[in-house]
């Protein structure tokens, strides 16, 4: 059975689920090499606009599997320490994976997000918790540091450092009301109507440009890493400038003089490249 499924419930929209329910969804290298392999092959989905990422049964994942963590490929030759410090690259590049991805990822956090569970979801874009979802830094707690998956860099910008110094070195729970009180997510939903809520927010989100959610994702990460206001802005306007080239702005104007819903097709804007005169 693969340890992460891909589906297509939605047009445009493609759900990864970490599928090994009896383990509350723990990180084992099998999980982690496929949930990568995964997450490339949805990035290179062009029919893809949003990803969902959730967990099946009751959790999201309860981080690294302590009793059955598995053996990296391809280790023949090599110290423990090389071993151990390419093992650790298995884990952590996910973030990255899903930072390169060029769809928006949506995290539907089902239940707990412990360790490398909390700390994927902190990759996504969006994190959209079920009432019974946790957060919980284990590292602390089980005698290793929590930070671990970016969570360093990637939490104290969520929620500030007050919040994320609380959570990384004490090791507490946070459940999902303290959770949405700090910013780490966005919404809390029943947790009968998580996967639906959170699929026809995908799709509203599919109604964009795929053109446009694929450079305001781009701008939210590269403006994080900027400590230029004017630097931000540059950017930013010529990201707009980009779209503003397309003919979608005046699609968006014919919609809304025509009282029907805007169909983007991110082609060239046709008034500006007309023969000349």
């Amino acid at each position: 059975m693969s340890l992460v499924l891909i589906d297509k419930p939605r047009p445009h929209v493609s759900v990864v689920t970490l599928n090994r329910p009896e383990r509350l969804n723990a990180m084992s290298i099998e999980l982690v090499i496929e949930l990568d392999d995964a997450l490339r092959e949805v990035a290179n989905d062009n029919d893809t606009y949003v990803v969902v990422l959730t967990g099946a049964g009751g959790a999201f994942c309860s981080g690294l599997d302590l009793k059955d963590y598995g053996v990296i490929p391809n280790i023949d030759g090599l110290t423990v320490g090389r071993i151990a410090q390419r093992s650790m690259r298995f884990y952590s590049r996910l973030v990255l994976s899903m930072r390169r991805m060029p769809q928006p990822v949506i995290c539907a956090v089902n239940g707990p997000a412990y360790g490398g569970g909390m700390c994927l979801s902190l990759g996504a874009e969006m994190r959209i918790a079920a009432e019974s979802a946790t957060f919980n830094a284990t590292g602390i707690v089980n005698g290793l540091t929590s930070t671990e998956l970016a969570a360093s860099w990637l939490l104290p910008r969520l929620i500030g450092a007050a919040h994320s110094n609380d959570m990384l070195l004490t090791g507490r729970k946070i459940d999902a009301a303290e959770a949405l009180r700090m910013g780490l997510v966005s919404r809390v939903i029943p947790d009968a109507d998580l996967m639906s809520e959170v699929l026809d927010l995908a799709t509203r989100m599919c109604a964009f440009s795929p053109y446009g959610l694929q450079m305001t994702k781009d701008i939210l990460w590269v403006n994080l890493e900027n400590s230029s206001l004017e630097a931000a802005i540059e950017i930013e306007d010529r990201n707009q400038l980009m779209l503003g080239f397309t003919e979608n702005l005046p699609e968006a104007i014919r919609a809304f003089d025509q009282k029907r819903d805007p169909v983007y097709t991110d082609e060239p804007r046709r008034d500006l490249f007309g023969p000349p005169t």
